[in-house]
């Protein structure tokens, strides 16, 4: 397929914007909280009333069962996050957040916000972000999108 082909330029803009923005944000929200981007992505995952399987996490946070593993041993380090195992699987492990990593889950929330809003929102007007969304949302099958109703 050509360059020029719509499906193959928005492809690529999507990746690019990707690129430019994670990092950015990434080091935006260290320098205000302390917090990498891939902690805060765990908490927000997290801060509700239930615990996760590792996997669950894993496929939500998009890391690998190897990185996941790893980054909640070191976020259990700092008392951000608990593992327990799960009774009945021995193979599994649920995780869930502690009150620390409530606190500093939202302590690192408007500076996280206020990143995407300045470097995301702010490009766009309120008609292009639902445009934008709508768009993205097409492509996942319904299992895959989250739900309105668990927040």
């Amino acid at each position: 397929m050509p360059k020029s082909h719509p499906a193959v330029s928005a492809w690529a803009a999507l990746l690019q914007v990707h690129a430019k923005l994670v990092p950015e944000l990434d080091a935006e929200l260290r320098r205000a909280t302390g917090l990498p981007l891939s902690w805060y992505d765990v908490l927000l995952e997290l801060d509700g009333p239930d615990r996760l399987r590792m996997s669950d996490l894993g496929e939500r946070v998009v890391l690998s069962r190897t990185r996941v593993s790893r980054l909640i041993t070191e976020m259990e380090a700092q008392g951000l996050v608990r593992r327990e195992s799960n009774p009945d699987d021995g193979r599994s492990a649920f995780v869930g957040i502690t009150e620390r990593g409530r606190e500093r889950f939202r302590e690192a929330a408007p500076h996280y916000l206020a990143g995407i809003e300045r470097r995301f929102g702010g490009q766009l007007d309120h008609a292009e972000l639902e445009t934008v969304a709508n768009a993205l949302r097409k492509v996942l099958s319904p299992a895959e999108l989250p739900d309105p109703t668990a927040r």
